[in-house]
Protein backbone atom coordinates (compact mmCIF):
# COMPACT_ATOMS: atom_id res chain seq x y z
CA UNK A 1 0.00 0.00 0.00
CA UNK A 2 3.10 2.46 0.87
CA UNK A 3 4.45 1.75 -2.73
CA UNK A 4 0.86 2.68 -4.63
CA UNK A 5 0.82 5.84 -2.41
CA UNK A 6 4.40 6.84 -3.30
CA UNK A 7 3.58 5.90 -6.86
CA UNK A 8 0.93 8.04 -7.21
CA UNK A 9 2.11 10.89 -5.43
CA UNK A 10 5.49 10.75 -7.61
CA UNK A 11 3.41 10.66 -10.66
CA UNK A 12 1.17 13.57 -9.83
CA UNK A 13 4.84 15.55 -8.64
CA UNK A 14 5.32 14.89 -12.23
CA UNK A 15 2.61 16.33 -13.87
CA UNK A 16 2.67 19.32 -11.88
CA UNK A 17 5.52 19.67 -12.51
CA UNK A 18 5.53 19.61 -16.05
CA UNK A 19 2.54 22.15 -15.75
CA UNK A 20 4.56 24.64 -14.90
CA UNK A 21 6.85 24.25 -17.23
CA UNK A 22 7.06 25.87 -21.49
CA UNK A 23 8.68 25.19 -23.89
CA UNK A 24 9.26 28.62 -26.14
CA UNK A 25 11.07 28.20 -29.46
CA UNK A 26 11.39 29.95 -32.68
CA UNK A 27 12.75 27.77 -35.40
CA UNK A 28 12.78 28.01 -39.30
CA UNK A 29 12.49 25.93 -42.27
CA UNK A 30 13.40 26.22 -46.26
CA UNK A 31 16.85 26.20 -46.77
CA UNK A 32 19.54 26.20 -44.46
CA UNK A 33 23.67 26.04 -44.49
CA UNK A 34 25.02 23.06 -42.98
CA UNK A 35 28.92 21.57 -43.06
CA UNK A 36 27.20 19.85 -46.38
CA UNK A 37 26.62 23.01 -47.67
CA UNK A 38 22.89 24.46 -48.12
CA UNK A 39 19.52 21.86 -47.27
CA UNK A 40 16.10 22.49 -47.86
CA UNK A 41 14.59 21.57 -43.70
CA UNK A 42 10.84 20.63 -43.34
CA UNK A 43 11.17 20.96 -39.85
CA UNK A 44 13.85 23.21 -38.45
CA UNK A 45 16.58 22.00 -36.64
CA UNK A 46 15.06 24.07 -33.14
CA UNK A 47 12.06 22.66 -33.78
CA UNK A 48 13.68 18.93 -33.37
CA UNK A 49 15.28 20.10 -29.91
CA UNK A 50 11.98 21.79 -29.01
CA UNK A 51 9.98 18.65 -29.17
CA UNK A 52 12.36 16.38 -28.08
CA UNK A 53 12.34 19.06 -24.70
CA UNK A 54 8.70 18.65 -24.60
CA UNK A 55 8.23 14.94 -24.93
CA UNK A 56 11.19 14.82 -22.27
CA UNK A 57 9.40 17.17 -19.76
CA UNK A 58 5.62 16.68 -20.52
CA UNK A 59 5.80 20.45 -20.78
CA UNK A 60 3.78 22.76 -22.76
CA UNK A 61 4.90 24.17 -26.08
CA UNK A 62 4.68 27.43 -27.96
CA UNK A 63 6.06 28.17 -31.50
CA UNK A 64 7.57 31.79 -31.80
CA UNK A 65 6.10 32.28 -35.67
CA UNK A 66 6.53 36.03 -37.38
CA UNK A 67 3.78 38.22 -38.77
CA UNK A 68 5.48 38.66 -41.58
CA UNK A 69 7.72 35.46 -42.88
CA UNK A 70 11.29 34.79 -43.80
CA UNK A 71 12.55 34.44 -46.47
CA UNK A 72 13.04 30.43 -47.59
CA UNK A 73 16.15 31.36 -49.59
CA UNK A 74 19.14 30.82 -46.98
CA UNK A 75 20.65 34.19 -48.17
CA UNK A 76 18.10 36.31 -48.55
CA UNK A 77 16.87 35.12 -45.04
CA UNK A 78 20.78 35.59 -43.60
CA UNK A 79 20.13 39.31 -45.06
CA UNK A 80 17.06 40.22 -43.23
CA UNK A 81 18.72 38.73 -39.99
CA UNK A 82 21.61 41.33 -40.80
CA UNK A 83 19.25 43.89 -41.40
CA UNK A 84 16.96 43.39 -38.52
CA UNK A 85 19.84 42.79 -35.73
CA UNK A 86 21.41 46.12 -37.30
CA UNK A 87 18.51 48.09 -36.73
CA UNK A 88 17.11 46.51 -33.62
CA UNK A 89 14.08 45.85 -35.33
CA UNK A 90 11.37 43.83 -33.50
CA UNK A 91 8.96 41.71 -36.08
CA UNK A 92 5.72 40.92 -34.80
CA UNK A 93 4.63 38.14 -33.78
CA UNK A 94 1.29 36.01 -35.07
CA UNK A 95 0.26 34.76 -31.07
CA UNK A 96 2.02 34.81 -27.70
CA UNK A 97 1.45 32.69 -24.83
CA UNK A 98 0.86 34.32 -21.52
CA UNK A 99 3.88 33.19 -19.64
CA UNK A 100 2.72 34.17 -15.67
CA UNK A 101 1.15 30.54 -15.30
CA UNK A 102 4.81 28.67 -15.67
CA UNK A 103 7.60 28.48 -13.45
CA UNK A 104 10.02 27.75 -15.85
CA UNK A 105 10.68 28.08 -19.21
CA UNK A 106 13.00 26.47 -21.70
CA UNK A 107 13.50 28.73 -24.92
CA UNK A 108 15.35 28.16 -28.26
CA UNK A 109 16.45 29.70 -30.94
CA UNK A 110 18.99 29.19 -34.06
CA UNK A 111 21.81 31.57 -33.99
CA UNK A 112 22.10 33.88 -36.43
CA UNK A 113 24.53 36.68 -36.62
CA UNK A 114 25.62 36.02 -32.97
CA UNK A 115 23.12 35.69 -31.30
CA UNK A 116 19.35 35.06 -31.34
CA UNK A 117 16.95 36.24 -33.72
CA UNK A 118 14.87 39.73 -33.40
CA UNK A 119 11.85 37.96 -33.10
CA UNK A 120 12.92 36.04 -29.98
CA UNK A 121 14.06 39.29 -28.81
CA UNK A 122 9.94 40.77 -29.23
CA UNK A 123 8.64 37.99 -26.82
CA UNK A 124 11.35 38.18 -24.45
CA UNK A 125 10.55 41.93 -24.15
CA UNK A 126 6.75 41.56 -24.28
CA UNK A 127 6.74 39.43 -20.86
CA UNK A 128 7.80 39.83 -17.31
CA UNK A 129 10.45 37.15 -16.13
CA UNK A 130 10.34 38.02 -12.59
CA UNK A 131 10.68 35.04 -10.58
CA UNK A 132 11.40 32.78 -13.80
CA UNK A 133 13.67 30.36 -14.26
CA UNK A 134 14.78 30.05 -17.95
CA UNK A 135 16.57 27.42 -19.61
CA UNK A 136 18.19 28.42 -23.01
CA UNK A 137 18.98 26.44 -25.84
CA UNK A 138 20.61 26.67 -29.34
CA UNK A 139 20.93 25.22 -32.72
CA UNK A 140 24.10 26.79 -34.83
CA UNK A 141 26.45 25.22 -37.44
CA UNK A 142 30.03 26.58 -35.39
CA UNK A 143 28.82 29.58 -33.56
CA UNK A 144 27.73 28.34 -30.62
CA UNK A 145 25.67 30.43 -28.51
CA UNK A 146 27.70 33.63 -29.86
CA UNK A 147 26.45 36.57 -27.39
CA UNK A 148 23.09 35.25 -27.26
CA UNK A 149 23.28 34.32 -23.51
CA UNK A 150 24.42 37.89 -22.39
CA UNK A 151 22.13 38.96 -24.37
CA UNK A 152 19.30 37.18 -22.97
CA UNK A 153 21.00 37.88 -19.38
CA UNK A 154 20.84 41.88 -20.75
CA UNK A 155 16.81 41.19 -21.76
CA UNK A 156 15.31 40.10 -18.85
CA UNK A 157 17.52 40.44 -15.84
CA UNK A 158 14.52 39.67 -13.69
CA UNK A 159 15.18 35.98 -14.75
CA UNK A 160 17.74 33.30 -13.29
CA UNK A 161 19.21 31.19 -16.36
CA UNK A 162 20.54 28.66 -16.61
CA UNK A 163 23.91 26.66 -18.38
CA UNK A 164 22.15 26.21 -21.76
CA UNK A 165 22.53 23.58 -24.65
CA UNK A 166 24.10 24.14 -27.84
CA UNK A 167 23.82 21.84 -30.65
CA UNK A 168 25.27 21.83 -33.84
CA UNK A 169 22.02 21.83 -36.64
CA UNK A 170 23.14 19.43 -38.30
CA UNK A 171 23.38 16.78 -35.66
CA UNK A 172 19.89 16.93 -33.75
CA UNK A 173 18.52 14.20 -34.87
CA UNK A 174 21.65 12.27 -33.42
CA UNK A 175 21.47 14.05 -30.09
CA UNK A 176 19.20 12.67 -27.38
CA UNK A 177 21.75 11.53 -25.58
CA UNK A 178 22.25 15.04 -25.12
CA UNK A 179 19.89 16.26 -24.93
CA UNK A 180 17.77 14.02 -22.34
CA UNK A 181 21.15 14.55 -20.32
CA UNK A 182 20.29 18.50 -20.54
CA UNK A 183 16.76 17.93 -19.19
CA UNK A 184 17.86 15.52 -16.79
CA UNK A 185 20.53 18.24 -15.39
CA UNK A 186 17.41 20.84 -15.29
CA UNK A 187 14.88 19.13 -13.37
Amino acid sequence: MKRITLIIILSLSCVFASAQTLVVYYSRTGSNYTADGIVDLKVGNTQVVAEKIQKLTGADIFRLETVKSYALDYYECTREAKEELRTKARPALKSDVDISKYKTIYIGWPCWWGTYPMCVATFLEAHDWSGKVVIPFTTHEGSGFGSSIRDLKAAIPSAEIKKGLSIQGSKVNGADKQIEKFVSENK
